[in-house]
């Protein structure tokens, strides 16, 4: 039976160690260090912080590998030695311990968001956890400690992991803000009932906030969970003094706080950034004369996976124009608009004007093509609504905000009646003007299609109701001529599995290349609206088809242009036109709409196209 098994089962507060990064650091290793390499390059350093802690009175030694997981590791160029380093590093905590202390092997978040969310899938998650596990079982741990995770999700993978090669005790800790939920909206009481739903031993939060806030997330957890609770809270949240990040909460003020956390339930208490032996031996003083209370169970809300305190969402033909016309199989149009470079929305409004008189279903709002900047997509669309009442489908992306931002974007949509959506990644930011200007892509536009989802269900990310749910038509973008076509194939089945609503293509110029997607993808009933521009000259076309990546103008178009451009920038005006028109007039039958491209806001130009082609916007 393992050590920490016997813990767990006593009925006893224990107390677990402090930091180890911020020791290191204190001692002069760099940042810029793989600290986790030090168990193999510095093993003498590692052994001695924790027989530091083990003499502060420390029962529950982590090991240094908190990062050692083969992402991670990769930013070294150590991920193929992922096993030999938690190896190591569990051996050298069990060498620290010399049986008084039990050993936990530290697993934390690989650093990169897993579906969902994000492009990692959940099969991959779990086998670069169980690389990290199979390690610290190599090196003897008593148990496992999964900490510092801010997506439910990416824990379960971490998990299932572990108990994939192990049956030995699990120590699962959350990470919260200071309003008591993770980063993700996952509230205190959630976390609990989530964890304990895994059947893990040890329930708990460390990290990101001091022992008040970690405090308070931990009343609420034992409202609704009976079995032991954790707690490893930052000393305070760290100020800076000249340039360093200092960790201001004394010993003294750490171990009144582990007083309290015992009170309300709490089993294993220790520290986590900014803690030091010195905490960690005041925390012990205090336990020694502690016994947890007896926790009550209770029922906690009715939310937390998809499906628990969700809605269902409004019918699609209900949402907008653009999703009534999709759900009953009706030919749609639109035509896309760039907001302008200043503040002023007469262009931008004038053009969508033009657009709603010819009747067009929706103008499309660019979200900074190209990584220029431009008004802000959210208000320009609103202005469009309010000034003109033509329906818009923002163009919105992942580029420059993080996942929080763009819930309170997304939601600030819905309010100011916004409920057409296609949603991208995003041009990197290197193409456009300040190619030294930095991109955030927290999540990508798979994950994004998730949360708008979600939201239609009335459920942010965390599982927290919303109120009434949004009214999203969601659409993605296809890509005909893929770079990698398993990898966008693969890509565009999990927009579909996210929720997508409809596509839109990238533009189109040769009908072999939508006829070759729509084989590819026909496995999936999602409504595909054609994408088009409008060739206004013979460099436009040269230019889409030599530097743009996805889009190809066949020889015989540019030859055509060619000709055209000869005569004059008219005659290559109408070139352009008669193309897009006749591409259209082929295509037709194939797509359930038709998003044009209007060069410069020359609505007149797509109007052209679907007057040549025939189309009604009556």
């Amino acid at each position: 039976m393992s050590r920490l098994r016997d813990l767990i089962e006593d009925g006893r507060v224990h107390v677990m160690d402090g930091a180890m990064g911020t020791l290191l650091y204190e001692r002069g290793v760099f940042v810029s260090v793989c600290y986790d390499e030090l168990s193999v390059t510095e093993p003498d350093r590692i052994r001695g912080v924790h027989e530091e802690y083990v003499a502060a009175g420390a029962e529950v030694l982590e090991t240094n590998t908190f990062g050692a997981n083969p992402v991670k590791l990769s930013a070294f160029g150590l991920e193929g030695r992922t096993e030999e380093i938690n190896a190591r590093a569990a051996a050298l905590a069990r060498e620290a311990a010399r049986g008084r202390a039990a050993v936990a092997g530290a697993i934390g978040p690989l650093g990169v968001r897993i579906e969902p969310w994000g492009p990692t899938g959940r099969d991959e998650a779990i086998e670069l956890f169980r690389r990290q596990a199979d390690g610290l079982l190599e090196g003897g741990v008593d148990g496992f400690i999964l900490e510092t995770f801010a997506d439910v999700e990416e824990l379960r993978a971490a998990l299932d992991a572990v108990r994939s090669v192990s049956d030995l005790p699990v120590i699962a800790q959350m990470t919260i803000t200071d309003d008591r939920r993770t980063p993700y909206g996952t509230t205190a009481d959630q976390i609990a009932l989530e964890l304990a739903g895994m059947k893990v031993d040890v329930v708990g939060l460390n990290c990101s906030v001091g022992p008040a806030a970690i405090l308070d997330a931990l009343e609420d957890m034992a409202e609704v969970f009976a079995g032991p609770l954790s707690a490893q809270p930052n000393a305070g949240v760290p100020r800076t003094v000249r340039d360093r990040k200092m960790y201001m909460a004394s010993p003294e003020y750490m171990a009144q706080y582990a007083r309290r956390m015992i009170e309300v339930g709490v089993r294993f208490v220790g520290g986590c950034c900014g803690t030091t032996p010195d905490h960690i031996r005041k925390i012990r003083d205090y336990v020694a004369a502690e016994q947890p209370r007896i926790a009550v169970s209770g029922v906690g809300p009715d939310v937390g996976a998809e499906g628990e305190g969700s809605v269902r969402p409004v019918a699609l033909a209900a949402r907008s124009r653009l999703g009534r016309k999709l759900a009953n199989g009706e030919f749609v149009t639109s035509v896309e608009l760039v907001p302008g470079e200043g503040w002023d929305p007469e262009p931008l409004l004038s053009a969508a004007r033009q657009a709603h008189a010819a009747g067009l279903d929706a103008v499309g709002v660019l979200d900074r093509p190209q990584a220029r900047s431009r008004m802000s997509v959210i208000p320009a669309a609103s202005i469009v609504v309010r000034e003109v009442g033509i329906e818009p489908i923002i163009h919105y992306t992942c580029r420059d905000r993080n996942m929080l931002g763009m819930i309170s974007d997304l939601l600030g949509a819905a309010a100011v009646g916004i409920h057409n959506l296609l949603l991208s990644s995003g041009d990197p930011s290197a193409i456009g003007p300040w190619p030294d200007s930095t991109a955030v892509f927290d999540i990508d536009s798979i994950g994004l299609t998730n949360v708008a989802h979600r939201l239609n269900a009335g459920l942010d990310p965390g599982g927290n109701r919303i109120g009434s749910p949004t009214e999203f038509v969601v659409g993605v973008v296809a890509k005909p001529i893929p770079i990698d076509a398993n990898r966008e194939l693969e890509r565009f089945a999990w927009k579909v599995e996210a929720g997508a609503d409809f596509a839109i293509t990238q533009p189109v110029f040769d009908p072999a290349d939508l006829h070759a997607h729509l084989e590819r993808t026909d496995r999936w009933p999602l409504p595909t609206v054609l994408g088009l521009e409008v060739l206004t000259s013979l460099r436009t076309a040269e230019f889409l088809e030599h530097e743009v990546p996805g889009v190809h103008v066949p020889a015989s178009l540019l030859t055509r242009m060619r000709i055209a451009q000869d005569k004059g920038g008219d005659a290559a005006e109408r070139e352009g036109v008669a193309i897009a028109a006749e591409l259209l007039d082929r295509l037709r039958a194939h797509v359930a709409g038709v998003h044009l491209s209007a060069p410069a806001g020359r609505v007149d130009l797509a109007l052209a196209v679907l007057e040549e082609a025939g189309i009604s916007t009556a």
